[in-house]
């Protein structure tokens, strides 16, 4: 699909043209891609303003779901993305494993001091990532650590919000148009429990279960031996149902949880910010 295809009103033509032309300014690109609705698309459009200077670089960690890895990697291959793969250690660094709730600024300058590093030894004009202007009133820690690389947000600047983006997607024939909401998988561990790679992968593990047994929109949040399930509101019946129920406790507990609960309030966006009295940065 060219960049040209006409999106689904006058106004969201507008600020896909703004954002297009924010990215012909720009001499050349690496974008922060983890695959997931906004950085793909970003990617896409970047790739097809900048070419083969457009750079999409993914960054690989134990916080990072494998398929979101493996989406990233699909949408590079069919949509011609230049691409590339580095290791990232946020882990290493003890104030993020002690999952304050600034840890995204960690995790982010972590990324970014690499992404730095990567611009200057290419002769790369500038980073973006793909914050949308939905991002704007959210507590997001990462944003002050972009800011401090001097990361630009492409898509946040022309204005495009989440919905924008899926149009957008859509019309662009990105598979990533209609994926739920991600975030790695740090975020499941409530704020001052400790992060640590053992947890990330009987989270990761927990909710491929969930998924095996047919749920999309969903969360487990890992508090020690609890896991809360935080399921769509609109899948909610299914996890009533006894079969699927009992189907979900015994995957659960076969990985070392000894309960399962399910949030009664569904799946929302930053459920762990619930309980904090936190400033927008």
């Amino acid at each position: 699909m060219s960049a040209a295809a006409a999106p689904a009103s006058s106004d969201l033509g507008a600020r896909e043209a703004a954002l297009f032309d924010r990215l012909r300014a720009l001499p050349s690109l690496i974008v922060a891609y983890s695959g997931g609705v906004d950085s793909a698309y970003l990617a896409w459009a970047a790739t097809q303003v900048l070419g083969s200077r457009a750079l999409c670089v993914t960054a690989d960690s134990a916080s990072y779901p494998e398929r979101h890895r493996a989406m990233a990697l699909a949408v590079a291959r069919d949509f011609h993305l230049q691409h590339e793969v580095i290791r990232t250690g946020e882990l290493e660094r003890a104030a993020y494993r002690a999952n304050a709730p600034d840890r995204c600024y960690h995790c982010k300058t972590e990324l970014y001091s690499q992404l730095a590093a990567l611009t200057a030894a290419r002769g790369f004009a500038a980073v973006a990532d793909g914050s949308n202007a939905d991002d704007r009133g959210d507590y997001r820690p990462g944003r002050r650590a972009a800011r401090e690389f001097g990361v630009i947000s492409p898509l946040d600047e022309a204005g495009l919000t989440k919905s924008d983006i899926r149009q957008l997607s859509h019309v662009a024939g990105l598979p990533t148009w209609d994926e739920p909401a991600s975030a790695c998988l740090s975020s499941r561990i409530p704020y001052f429990s400790e992060v640590t790679e053992a947890k990330l992968r009987v989270i990761e593990q927990a909710e491929d279960a969930l998924r095996g047994l047919g749920f999309r929109v969903l969360r487990v949040r890992h508090h020690g031996d609890v896991a809360r399930l935080e399921i769509g509101r609109d899948e909610m019946p299914r996890m009533l149902d006894p079969d699927i129920a009992a189907a979900a406790d015994v995957a659960l507990r076969a990985l070392g949880f000894k309960h399962v609960a399910l949030d009664l309030r569904g799946y929302r966006l930053g459920s762990l910010n619930e309980g904090l009295k936190l400033k927008v940065v």
